[in-house]
């Protein structure tokens, strides 16, 4: 075991030896758990956020969640809600008693130690693009289903990019894999490809109970061990308006009961599912994860909860989903105030409605980005790949949403913000004068190699020096660096007796049928 922990605690693959040596495809910025430097922005005042609060405890007092799950019920019951059929009230100080309980802050340590996340305070984590049926890329040149090779290869981008703090659900899904068994080859490769926090589908107890017994085996951990605290996570939509499913509550409760986090996240699109009005659409969102998250608190007081919002508008002319509109930033910012006020950690998302990584990928998923800046979320899903409301995942666009990345944790380095004397830079300043320049100076060039952001993909030259280098546009150079980085990449050491042990698992999982396909 002595040895496995040693080799767990290694950095993995080309994207830490890329950060140490500042070669191997490109030069990117080290792991680092970004803090948000920034206040929050509060749209709402104080009347506002108690008009919000009074809302969500009216529709869980007064309407009412629907709960399709029987064991769900059962224990709702013995804590004393009222129960009608699948319809449960809640009574607002039984939810605000359970909220209580949950903390604010907590960890997540996957296999690879160095990797260990911070969940809750000012951290702010990005995952990758999570669970689209559809692939693009400029090699192919038109919207595919996905396949296992596909989603390898936005695996190493997973774990190549430093900028990615967790493996959210599968970059794409991999249809040339049968259901019932999907989770296992995709788990296997997820937990060789990668040495970061990985994520469980609630899709039916096999799933679930597989996907822990997988990461436990991957950190060579025994049973305590992977109980004594969070190793893993997992996120659930509810089915809006105001209902939770069977199989995710279900998977919910074996995860809590087993110390792992989870992220309750409502899909709650104003105007279809939800009111119109952003402020009706995100109390409806609230009441719909408050229940669920209360649920789990009286099921194992402590559990790490993440309340998430995923609400947006959709096109009124014809009904399609929308991302990153004024809309979408406005409620990611209420919902972030919210969740300080109940004392959660949030989730949010980096999200757009485009169908290819155009201008309009970048500048839907730059609002996406920066409403999660502005709310003060803690982990922002989707936040880097996706495409066309989630239904497209894009290596192209990965790579692109990296840079955004990077540049929102190049924005809260203190260093951008110093005031110190040689930061005012008097000195600098007189020696220039009122007719000099200050490239040649010594200040300057004490400074320059670190005194700003460099991209790795953003191209600044001129129009005839860019059109010189061959005209790239941005979409094919992020191209070429995905054949480059995925054609070098080296997975990130794991012990050969625990790979072995994965491997058996999952033939042997296998063998026994795998997993229902009807939840």
């Amino acid at each position: 075991m002595a040895e496995t922990s040693g080799r767990k605690r290694r950095g993995g693959g080309r994207a830490g030896a890329a950060a140490r040596r500042g070669g191997a495809v490109i030069d990117q910025m080290p792991w680092r758990l970004p803090v948000n430097v920034d206040r929050p922005t509060e749209p709402l005042p104080p009347e506002g956020v108690e008009a919000i609060h009074e809302g969500a405890m009216r529709i869980l007092e007064e309407i009412g969640v629907a709960f399709l799950n029987e064991e769900a019920l059962g224990i709702l019951r013995e804590a004393g809600c009222k129960i009608d059929g699948e319809i449960v009230r809640f009574d607002r100080h039984w939810i605000m008693e359970m909220i209580g309980k949950a903390p604010s802050t907590f960890t997540i340590t996957p296999r690879n130690l160095e990797r260990e996340l911070t969940v809750g305070g000012n951290v702010m984590l990005f995952g990758n693009v999570s669970s689209p049926p559809n692939y693009w890329d400029m090699e192919i040149g038109k919207k595919v289903p996905g396949n296992r090779e596909m989603c390898r290869n936005l695996l190493k981008l997973t774990q190549y990019f430093n900028c990615i703090h967790f493996a959210g659900g599968y970059p794409v899904e991999p249809v040339d894999i049968h259901a019932s068994v999907r989770h296992l080859d995709v788990l296997y490769d997820k937990l060789t490809l990668t040495d970061k926090a990985m994520h469980a589908y609630s899709l039916g107890k096999e799933r679930v109970e597989d996907v822990m017994e997988m990461v436990r085996i991957a950190g060579g951990l025994t049973e305590e061990e992977f109980q004594a605290k969070p190793r893993m996570y997992t996120n659930i939509n509810s089915t809006s308006p105001l209902k939770h499913d069977h199989p995710m509550i279900d998977g919910c409760l074996r995860l809590a009961r087993r110390g792992q986090a989870i992220v309750v996240t409502p899909f709650t699109l104003a105007g279809a599912m939800a009111p119109v009005t952003m402020a009706g659409a995100v109390a409806q969102s609230l009441a719909e994860a408050l229940c669920a998250i209360a649920l789990f608190q009286y099921v194992r007081p402590g559990i790490p909860c993440v309340i998430g919002t995923f609400t947006s508008n959709v096109d009124m002319k014809s009904g399609a989903p929308a991302f990153g509109t004024p809309e979408y930033m406005r409620a990611t910012q209420m919902t972030g105030q919210m969740a300080r006020f109940y004392g959660l950690p949030m989730r949010s998302s980096g999200v757009c409605a485009a169908n290819v990584p155009d201008g309009q990928a970048m500048w839907e998923t730059s609002n996406s980005l920066w409403a999660s800046v502005q709310s003060g979320t803690n982990m922002v899903y989707h936040a880097a790949g996706w495409l066309e409301g989630g239904l497209i995942a894009s290596p192209e666009k990965f790579i692109m949403d990296c840079e955004i990345l990077q540049q929102i944790q190049r924005y809260f380095e203190p260093e951008t913000f110093a005031t110190t004397p040689d930061d005012i830079a008097l000195d600098a300043i007189k020696a220039v004068g009122n007719d000099g320049h200050f490239f040649g100076i010594q200040h300057t060039q004490d400074r320059y190699t670190t005194a700003f952001y460099q991209p790795f993909l953003s191209d600044w030259k001129n129009y005839e020096g860019w059109e010189a280098a061959g005209g790239i546009w941005t979409p094919e150079r992020a191209h070429h660096m995905f054949k480059e980085i995925v054609a070098n990449f080296e997975e990130p050491p794991m012990d050969v007796a625990i790979r072995d042990e994965l491997a058996d698992f999952v033939a042997r999982r296998k063998a026994e049928g795998g997993a229902p396909t009807d939840f």
